[in-house]
């Protein structure tokens, strides 16, 4: 049906109730990106997060099926899977709210619900500012395509915001800041 936000998923034949709203997905995908979680740990949490009701183990495998269709955004065209990340839902937080709020014309945090798909289509019209500013830069970076001037002075300047690090990489981040605090 055009324009229906999916609010249930069905599964085995029976339609079952979702979480819909994007804070449910933003918060799951950072449980989710944690080194520490099996793939069966990450498909039994997805599963406990996205729905509302019980899974019975036979139809256990189709609903995370479902629940991953649901949070990559259902039918929607998808670009070409990238090794590198291009976006960390956390590290990018303090760019991603102010930029997808201008584009809804409200601050979608002060809104009680906001479906992940409608999150998700205002990411899509995001136009310039700092996020497509960082975006562009390291999707340039993944590739290995040439920055003008103004994107390595850009880079240069800001690099702390457009270098993503791994959890591994992070940490070590973290106790060599600590350890320096502790000399001097």
């Amino acid at each position: 049906m055009i324009g229906y936000l999916p609010r249930s998923l069905t599964v085995g034949g029976r339609k079952l109730a979702i979480n819909a709203d994007f804070r449910i997905a933003l918060n799951l995908f950072e449980y989710l990106k944690s080194g520490r979680l099996t793939p069966l740990e990450k498909a039994y949490l997805t599963v406990r997060v996205i729905y509302n009701d019980v899974i019975p183990d036979d139809l256990f495998e189709e609903a995370v099926e479902r629940a991953y269709w649901f949070l990559d955004g259902g039918d929607m065209p998808k670009s070409e899977p990238s090794n590198v990340p291009l976006i960390d839902w956390k590290h990018d937080e303090q760019m991603i709210f102010p930029a997808v709020s201008k584009a809804a014309g409200v601050e979608v945090r002060d809104l009680p619900f906001l479906h992940w798909w409608s999150f998700l289509g205002t990411m899509g019209e995001v136009d310039e500012g700092l996020f497509t500013a960082v975006m562009n830069i390291r999707y340039k970076l993944a590739n290995g395509k040439k920055l003008e001037k103004y994107e390595r002075e850009f880079l240069r300047r800001h690099k702390k915001l457009v270098i993503l690090h791994t959890e591994e990489e992070q940490e070590a981040i973290r106790e060599t800041e600590e350890f320096l605090k502790t000399i001097t």
